[in-house]
């Protein structure tokens, strides 16, 4: 239509928004809807595509606002469905400002059908992945998880995957999730296929909605112990039904089974609590590893990589040990056969470090390009930790240079010779080791650069030998000179000149060499300015500033492999090695800091460092000098965690007592025994290594006021598996204080770094000498300490029976004189003490009235300062 045409048919367009338009929310002069010509005509105006979608974007907000909004009118579902699906689907930024708070109160509504709580359910999961702060958090969180006890499976499937994205980040919300999730489960691992008919998928119950809440469950630590059980049953459960025989012979079948069985299998490893359930768990992945199907070898060899990390499943995951190398020699699929490496890492210890180390090596020679770097991390990784006989770790760095040496990085070749400086008993034996390998006709640059800075330390250990003279080393190595990189022959220039200082024999030869053109006249500045330096040392210095200059490199101080940071940086995040750190991260809610958190890593599990604090990869860029001395190893920096869970309750403990265990996880055990006298104390603390693994770098340190000097004395950082060590701990209080020191111990285990803080029970008690006296000296002394300053009272209700025996045993364990016959109450208690500082000595009364009929006990403490009347008032009262 041309011309009126249009006209009319846009009038008549309006009369039919009218009403609609009149219903619509109070908007702005020209943003209003103003009839079908007008859109078409702003539609045209558009000067480009942007334009135009945001133009009808805008109209169809309007639209949906109508539907959503408008509470006069009765709300048809299929309207609504349509419009919460456009939203979805839109799903921008203006949408959610529009519609996030209205959308959780249809969704929650009790009058909302339930194909719209689904939709609604969906579309606000929609929105809060597109813009997460202006979705908010209020009332309808709290009824939107009742959701899971939907008697439609449609509408808990989608309130499932609504509630596991926002427990991810606003997990305190969400937390009664949990139980009814497991009461969900429940229901449906339990029921016969005919139960749930319409979610039934080829004879497995509802697996997309079973997956799920095992999902939402790994986002929370164990439940309490009431649904504990109850989830454990549903484990097992879904545990035996992989065992049946399947129902049908479809693909269909298996992967809706598998499915659920390896979310279960997640959830267990997450939880990593029951040790029954790990153990059948590794043993039905074990079952997979020959399984025809090549997805179910890859997951199962995934999932038993993360079993690995467990203390109770480590011992079956060997088990599997040679079904894996198995699979390592005949896959054909490089993704499964990388798993395959994966794992033979994860569950090496030192019972079969060799054989591993042995296997990977030779699947190196053959190993796809795309991995060969990271299995040489593995292996050089893996030879030094579990290397009891370092002669078979050298052996094992150089097997990889000469096999792998394009891969060997020098993080590699770095760490072998700080190693081998560090230690005098392998110096020889390297030594001669690298002579050999270097009279190879074609020799890897990298076995050139280790054989050139070993020999220049240590090739005087070999020179008797005539076969390894000084003259055949030095043409041995100058051999090489010449086919290596610029850094290659500067480090074998100063090798050189180490052999001045180590065999002035051949001195002359060696500064002929310096002193040639190709030396001294070189285009590289490095190497010119070195020849020139070197030649010109050799000549004017004297033996003894010669031997001085160039004396035998000193050990490098004790630091964390730059090796580890590596492989976990090419691993990337969200791998089988970021296991321990992920679990951190999930348990932190049950423990209250992630710092704190320890969890069971096993000695395959935790080479990476995942439990610790990041490790901080300070290896310099290799310089085109190729410098000798350069530091080329990494160190760590890890703050002190945050006080271990349950070490307060053992501290309180401590209060009356000087002995016993103080602390305990599945690895470390700490006990103490302690003797005070005056303002003097001595405690012997013993570590105990629980593992069958060495704590390395083990490292206690004690923070504590300046009213308290501490000497804590050292011991070897070394502490074997099952092992236990003391040490002792000297304290003296200078005047009264307030906190306890903390004992923060940090170490490695398995390559991770640990780190545990407890308070020590150090309190200004110990320091107490019981007086004794009679009843008029007491009470004499009571009014003297009449001001309102000096007297602290507790009126309390008792935590424990009422007990006559126990109370003056704790009494006397506090560290007063318990007072027989001095109060007229002959029910009450009485003490009294002088607390020793060096600065000052204060008096302390103690009376104890126990109250039977109301269970609770009034405490008060008189002393001639106010802060110590407080402090042993707080000490005390936690006692009964």
């Amino acid at each position: 239509d041309k011309g009126g045409g249009r006209g009319c048919s846009a009038a008549a367009d309006r009369g039919k928004l009218g009403s609609f338009a009149a219903k619509m929310p109070a908007v702005s002069k020209g943003d209003g809807m103003r009839g079908l010509a007008v859109f078409i005509s702003d539609i045209r105006n558009c000067k480009s595509k942007e334009a135009e979608i945001k133009r009808i974007n805008k109209e169809l907000g309007y639209l949906f606002i109508s539907v959503l909004v408008n509470s006069n009118t009765s709300r048809n579902p299929t309207f609504m469905g349509l419009a919460l699906h456009c939203i979805a689907n839109v799903g921008s930024r203006e949408m959610a400002e529009a519609f996030a708070g209205e959308i959780p109160k249809i969704l929650v509504a009790g009058d909302t059908m339930d194909s719209v709580k689904q939709s609604a359910a969906l579309c606000l999961l929609r929105l809060y992945r597109t813009s997460p702060d202006l979705v908010p958090m209020g009332d309808w969180t709290s009824r939107v998880v009742h959701l899971l006890n939907d008697q439609h499976l449609g509408v808990v499937t989608a309130a499932t995957s609504l509630i596991t994205t926002l427990a991810q980040k606003n997990p305190d919300e969400f937390k009664t999730s949990v139980s009814l999730a497991v009461s969900r489960l429940s229901r449906i691992v339990t029921s016969a296929s005919t139960d749930l008919q319409d979610y039934t998928y080829y004879f497995v119950p509802a697996p997309w909605l079973s997956v799920k809440l095992l999902r939402l469950l790994q986002c929370y630590p164990p439940p309490d112990p009431s649904a504990r059980g109850r989830l454990t049953e549903c484990l097992e459960t879904i545990l035996n039904k992989a065992q049946e025989p399947p129902k049908s012979k479809k693909v269909q079948h298996s992967n809706a089974k598998n499915a659920v069985l390896f979310e279960a299998i997640s959830l267990i490893i997450h939880h990593d609590s029951e040790p029954n359930l790990l153990v059948r768990a590794c043993n039905q992945l074990g079952q997979f590893l020959q399984h025809r199907e090549t997805n179910l070898r890859y997951l199962a060899l995934e999932s038993m990589c993360t079993l690995a990390s467990s203390e109770f499943s480590h011992e079956a995951v060997k088990t599997h040990i040679e079904t894996v190398i198995n699979a390592l020699k005949t896959e054909r699929d490089v993704s499964v056969r990388q798993r395959a490496v994966d794992l033979l890492y994860a569950m090496c210890d030192r019972s079969n470090a060799q054989q591993i180390v042995a296997e990977m090596l030779n699947y190196l020679e053959t190993a796809d390009y795309s991995i060969r770097e990271e299995i040489v991390l593995k292996v050089a990784i893996l030879a030094e930790k579990y290397a009891v006989d370092y002669t078979w770790y050298v052996d094992t760095i150089l097997n990889l240079i000469r096999i792998a040496g394009d891969y060997v990085s020098e993080e590699v070749w770095y760490r072998v010779i700080q190693i081998v400086i560090n230690r005098d008993d392998v110096q020889g034996y390297a030594a001669k080791t690298v002579f050999e390998a270097l009279q190879a006709p074609a020799c890897h640059e990298n076995l050139v650069k280790v054989g050139g800075y070993i020999l220049g330390e240590f090739g005087n250990l070999i020179a008797g030998d005539p076969r390894s003279s000084p003259l055949i080393q030095f043409n041995l190595l100058h051999s090489k000179f010449h086919l290596c990189s610029v850094p290659t022959r500067a480090l074998l220039l100063s090798t050189y000149i180490k052999f001045v200082n180590l065999f002035p024999e051949i001195k002359t030869t060696i500064q002929d060499v310096l002193r040639s053109d190709s030396q001294l006249k070189n285009a590289d500045v490095e190497l010119q300015q070195r020849a020139v330096e070197y030649l010109r040392l050799s000549t004017i210095a004297s033996t003894d500033i010669l031997a001085t200059v160039l004396e035998e490199m000193p050990p490098f101080p004790e630091r964390e492999s730059s090796i580890l940071a590596k492989l976990k940086k090419k691993k990337g995040p969200n791998t089988v090695t970021d296991l321990e750190e992920t679990k951190k991260e999930r348990n932190s809610d049950m423990n209250g800091s992630t710092e704190a958190t320890l969890s069971t890593p096993s000695p395959s599990a935790d080479l990476l460092g995942l439990g610790a604090a990041p490790v901080t990869n300070s290896f310099p860029p290799p310089s085109s000098s190729g410098s000798l001395l350069v530091d080329v190893f990494s160190d760590t920096s890890a703050n002190p965690a945050s006080l271990a869970p349950g070490s307060e309750d053992n501290f309180a403990r401590f209060v009356c007592k000087n002995n016993g265990v103080l602390f305990e996880n599945q690895l470390l055990q700490i006990g103490l025994k302690s003797e005070f006298r005056q303002n003097l104390g001595r405690m012997f603390i013993f570590y105990g290594n629980k593992t069958s693994t060495q704590f390395l770098n083990f490292s206690p340190t004690l923070i504590c006021s300046e009213d308290l000097q501490s000497n804590i004395l050292s011991f070897d950082p070394t502490v074997e598996g099952g092992a236990q060590v003391q040490q002792i701990v000297n304290i003296e209080c200078i005047s009264d204080f307030m906190e306890a020191p903390v004992l923060n111990i940090q170490f490695r285990y398995g390559g991770a770094l640990q780190n545990v803080s407890v308070k020590l029970p150090i309190t200004l008690n110990k320091f107490f000498q019981p007086t004794e006296m009679g009843s008029q000296d007491f009470f004499q002394r009571w009014k003297q300490l009449s001001s309102p300053q000096q007297e602290m009272q507790n009126i309390f209700k008792a935590n424990h029976p009422l007990d006559t025996e126990i109370t003056k045993a704790k009494i006397i364990g506090f560290g007063t004189a318990l007072l027989e016959d001095v109060d007229p109450n002959p029910a009450n208690f009485v003490g009294a003490g002088i607390i020793h500082t060096k600065s000052s000595q204060i008096g302390c009364l103690m009376r104890l009235e126990p109250n039977l009929q109301a269970q609770m006990y009034r405490l008060t403490l008189r002393t001639s300062k106010e802060t110590v009347s407080r402090r042993l008032c707080e000490l005390l009262s936690e006692q009964f």
